[in-house]
């Protein structure tokens, strides 16, 4: 067996059989020929130092959080100023505390080592989605995860990730730390409530917490976040009264609902309008939505799909969020490593693995030579599809929930078991 799988008390659950070995070395072909793929199309599709655009030729986000880490370092306003090329901050003042050790770096170093630091994180995310779904991790693992983390990369939501230097892989690697631990761990939570510090819509996980009644995780979160505000309230009392008072209501700050790049609900209604989105309609439409997902996630949990429920509220939260960049859609990434780990014992699953991998896809369009962008969401708006693509994520997302519900209802509620192999497919 590749992967052993556990109790909840870390009791090895044994071998029941799993596909023939046969079986599972198509399973290896297929992600080492997924992981070649994705990494030509990654640097063949695109001149990867193309400016503005090229895998290599990025890091305008790290830039911005060292730039906010040197003002609050100099004494300098953190919210009235512009940052890099002219970019406003938008995150909280504690994130820029996080961000302090960026300026130990060279600045013409910041973007590799921030690309190089954000491939580990990828490849550590994949390992934490194995260890959410309850196996062993091996050294076999290790080599089928880093095949997995190259397949992912070129999943425009994480290729972009990358090349921006952003901080969402950090982010869901410490919320993912959070679903690999037990239940009754008195740690759980703190990587929610830390990452709800830096970037506000993680609080959504606050949420799924109280949901599933896991009340100390809650808890742990809250304060966790709450202690964010008070340190950074403490070490940066002026702009923390800047952000919590003003900031942070302006969200045109951010960007208009209608940015083809803004891949939520609020961003599909401004599309299809073309102006900006009512609050009062944002939110007659997110609060359902958003609801409907944590009770989602709930119910999976019950069926033991851990995975799944964390997927889930990730998913959900870039829905439901007032504006959601493209990039912010890394949940993709697990939910591709639980495809394949379904496919791996039932090849229908492949479709469904393919499905998002076409969809979700860094694919490329070239304008002209020079201009070139990446992402269905920015292909042509005369296509006779531009409506679709225009908001694929959305779309994606809708057809994700469709789907857990279908298999909800023909899937019988056996409630929380200990006994993973009732309930999790064999691994690779």
């Amino acid at each position: 067996m590749l992967i052993g799988a556990r109790t909840n008390d870390g009791t090895a659950i044994a071998d029941s059989g799993g596909p023939p070995p046969a079986w599972r070395r198509t399973t290896l072909i297929v992600l080492a020929f997924g992981a070649v793929l994705s990494l030509v199309l990654i640097f063949m599709t695109v001149d990867p130092w193309l400016d503005q655009v090229g895998f290599l030729a990025g890091g305008f986000d790290v830039h911005v959080y060292r730039d906010g880490a040197w003002k609050i370092y100099h004494d300098h306003p953190l919210y009235t100023e512009t940052t890099h090329r002219g970019l406003s901050y938008t995150y909280t003042p504690f994130s820029t505390l996080m961000f302090l050790p960026i300026l130990m770096v060279p600045w013409g170093y910041v973007t590799n080592s921030w690309l190089a630091l954000n491939i580990c994180v990828l490849y550590g995310c994949v390992l934490l989605c194995w260890r959410v779904l309850g196996h062993r991790l091996t050294w076999r693992l290790a080599g089928i995860s880093a095949l997995l983390a190259a397949t992912g990369m070129f999943l425009e939501p994480v290729r972009t990730t990358l090349y921006y230097g952003q901080i969402n892989l950090v982010l869901m690697a410490l919320i993912l730390w959070d679903f690999s631990r037990p239940e009754g761990s008195r740690l759980r939570g703190v990587g929610v409530g830390l990452a709800a510090g830096i970037k506000l819509v993680p609080l959504y996980f606050v949420a799924q917490f109280l949901v599933l009644r896991q009340w100390r995780a809650a808890v742990v979160a809250a304060t966790t976040f709450v202690m964010t505000i008070l340190v950074a309230g403490a070490v940066l009392p002026s702009d923390s009264k800047q952000y919590w008072t003003k900031t942070f209501f302006q969200s045109d700050r951010i960007a208009p609902d209608t940015q083809p790049a803004n891949q939520s609900l609020r961003g599909a209604i401004a599309h299809l309008s073309g102006h900006q989105v009512p609050q009062w309609l944002w939110l007659l439409i997110a609060v359902p939505v958003a609801v409907g997902g944590l009770l989602l996630a709930a119910a999976l949990y019950n069926r033991g799909e851990k995975l799944l429920t964390v997927t889930t509220a990730g998913l959900t939260s870039c829905a439901v969020s007032p504006f959601s960049w493209n990039h912010h859609w890394v949940w993709f990434l697990p939910l591709f490593v639980y495809l394949i780990n379904r496919a791996a014992s039932e090849p229908r699953w492949w479709s469904a693995a393919g499905f998002l991998y076409l969809t979700t896809g860094a694919w490329a369009y070239h304008w002209t030579d020079r201009w070139v962008v990446v992402g269905w969401f920015l292909f042509p708006p005369s296509w006779p599809i531009s409506q679709i693509l225009l908001n694929c994520y959305v779309i994606v997302y809708a057809v994700i929930l469709g789907g857990l519900i279908a298999c909800l209802r023909h899937s019988p509620d056996r409630g929380y078991t200990t006994d993973r192999s009732a309930i999790w497919p064999h691994p690779l």
